[in-house]
């Protein structure tokens, strides 16, 4: 017998994937231990977890990967290879309509100039308190990409407008949105990337309450204190813009413990995510929905109400730490809507969480 660790490490699955297979039904051990929990699975099983793992890395869907499982075990070849035909016929034909796509996407971004989301060549100089530009980074720093494949996405926009310094990070799957006051900037909207390790070189010099001195010179950006500094270069590349992205529909709103609800995210029930975030690993997902009094409950396996909204929970309790507050405020709506955490003083601070769609 195999332990479910030997066989992650044989097969190419996870522990993780391989507890979601089993609770799926897909790959389930030939023998749990009814005191510990803990999965076994019989030498024959291996060729099965490696099958599994290469269907998975074909992106086929988990209903298919049933019937080729089926078909495996049942020695019979020909339904296999006609459903990993299909297969590849359905990625064939996406992969052409996506190609398509892309083309007319080309054409548009060549053809397109919108000055509120390029970067500026102006010079800008500005005051911003140490200590408001301090909380403005911490609130945004977890949401930033760290994708070799998005290197746009790796950075802070800084977006300078009037008496306003918003800071704005994004990965895709979360985005996250502060402000913070300035002073002797009256110029038009002005739009920076500093990237992750200058921005994070930028926090180590906030440690006052003084002002501080933020400028911008073409793709040159940098910020002194009394008597240090930190600068470099911009990110050469376009931010999303991301005011379109904030105009969510109109959700249900409820107040939490900040740390009583991180808790019970921590020790509650989760589900295992097939949506691939960034690596190849299924994400714990905790399934969220609204009560009628108000109260955000964290919902177990047999719920399936059809408002419960699935969100990845680490990155919701990085949501709720970088909110800095006793109390936030959740704001839900349909489940493919994204779940907003707002501060209670300060809606000009919040994130966002793209939902997460369960499988059936």
């Amino acid at each position: 017998m195999r332990s479910i660790g030997e066989m992650a490490r044989d097969s190419g699955l996870s522990v993780s994937a391989l507890r979601f297979y089993d609770n799926a039904g897909v790959l389930v051990p030939a023998w749990v231990d009814p005191v510990s929990g803990y999965r076994w699975y019989e030498p024959g099983q291996l060729e099965e977890a490696r099958l599994l793992a290469c269907l998975r890395r074909a992106g086929m869907p988990l209903a298919d990967i049933r019937l080729v499982l089926a078909g495996w075990s049942n020695a019979d070849p020909d339904l296999v290879r006609g459903l990993l035909q299909a297969h590849l016929r359905r990625l064939e034909r996406g992969l052409a309509e996506a190609r398509s796509e892309f083309s007319t996407l080309r054409t548009l971004i060549d053809h397109r100039e919108n000055p509120m989301t390029s970067l500026s060549t102006a010079t800008v100089q500005l005051s911003v308190p140490a200590s408001e530009l301090a909380a403005a980074l911490d609130s945004v720093r977890f949401a930033a990409s760290t994708d070799p494949e998005l290197p746009m996405l790796g950075g802070i926009l800084f977006d300078i407008e009037g008496e306003h310094l918003h800071l704005v990070a994004t990965d895709r799957y979360r985005m996250a949105v502060a402000q913070a006051p300035t002073l002797g900037y009256g110029g038009p909207r002005t739009q920076v990337v500093v990237p992750l390790p200058l921005a994070d070189a930028m926090r180590a010099l906030l440690t006052g309450d003084e002002s501080v001195q933020v400028s911008v010179d073409g793709d040159r950006v940098r910020l002194e204190t009394a008597d240090r500094q930190a600068g470099g270069q911009s990110l050469g590349s376009d931010f999303p813009d991301y005011r379109r992205l904030v105009h969510l529909p109109a959700g249900r709103r409820a107040r939490v413990d900040t740390s009583a609800f991180a808790e019970a995210l921590r020790t509650g029930p989760v589900r295992a995510s097939e949506t691939r975030e960034q690596d190849d690993e299924p994400r714990d997902l905790s399934v969220l929905r609204v009560t009628e009094n108000g109260t955000v409950i964290v919902c177990d396996d047999g719920d399936d109400d059809q408002d419960n909204v699935a969100v990845n929970r680490e990155f919701l309790l990085h949501a709720l730490a970088a909110g800095a507050r006793d109390e936030l405020i959740l704001e839900l709506s349909a489940p493919t809507a994204p779940l907003a955490i707002r501060r209670i003083d300060d809606e000009l601070t919040f994130s966002i969480l793209m939902p997460v769609r369960l499988e059936n």
